[in-house]
């Protein structure tokens, strides 16, 4: 496969960089809305998206090595690229790990009632931001492969999907707060959410470790 062009690397780090940028805000954000809203479903989606933040800067760091810097030897490369894609599949099955206990430990306890409509507000930015980067990504990754792009286009489908339940849960709870139901809505939609992600950092990590061994082998 051939390289990158300068263009190439150059729109692609400002892709990177950008939804880091982005990124930063939303642990705080999404941290002040589970203060207000005190629903399991936005708690695990603050914990997703601060170790989804971690995930990100890694694979910025790890293009901005391969691609920018020095000549880097082929294993080397690959070895980089390798660990890029292992932290987002580890975010992935971690966040998804973490919403399926957080969602048990509290569904007895918890009762949905607080002010849910800025965690909605923040969910519904977020799926328009994170579907933007998603188609981003997947036209970058058609143009030219580059393994640690495919995984911020995996990752950034997963968001997505996560951001759509998120807002189907808090809306539940926005329109009948009251109802007996809404806690098991509530409740739902984490463990919709956590099975979401799971299956998508097992798939990221067959992908990344399918890219490694295709670099290893030619």
């Amino acid at each position: 496969m051939s390289a990158l062009s300068e263009e190439q690397i150059a729109g692609r780090e400002k892709t990177l960089i950008a939804a880091l940028l982005l990124s930063m805000w939303a642990p705080l954000t999404t941290g002040i809305a589970v203060i207000l809203s005190r629903s399991n479903t936005q708690l695990a989606d603050f914990i997703r998206r601060s170790v989804e933040l971690m995930a990100l800067f890694i694979s910025w760091r790890v293009f901005r090595y391969v691609e920018k810097g020095q000549a880097v030897e082929p294993d080397q490369k690959a070895h980089l690229e390798k660990i890029a894609g292992l932290c987002v599949a580890a975010a992935l099955l971690f966040s998804g790990l973490v919403m399926f206990t957080v969602t048990l430990v509290r569904i007895d306890s918890f009762e949905p009632g607080g002010n849910v409509y800025p965690g909605l507000a923040i969910a519904t930015l977020g799926l328009l931001t994170n579907s933007w980067f998603w188609r981003r990504y997947a036209r970058m990754t058609t143009e030219h492969y580059n393994p640690v792009i495919d995984s911020q286009r995996l990752m950034y489908r997963a968001k997505t999907v996560v951001d759509a339940c998120v807002i189907m849960a808090l809306a539940s709870v926005a329109i009948d707060p009251a109802s007996p139901a809404t806690s098991y809505i509530d409740a739902l939609g984490s463990i919709a959410v956590s099975v979401y992600l799971a299956w998508s950092g097992v798939g990221t990590f067959r992908t990344t470790m399918k890219n490694y061994y295709l670099a290893k082998t030619t």
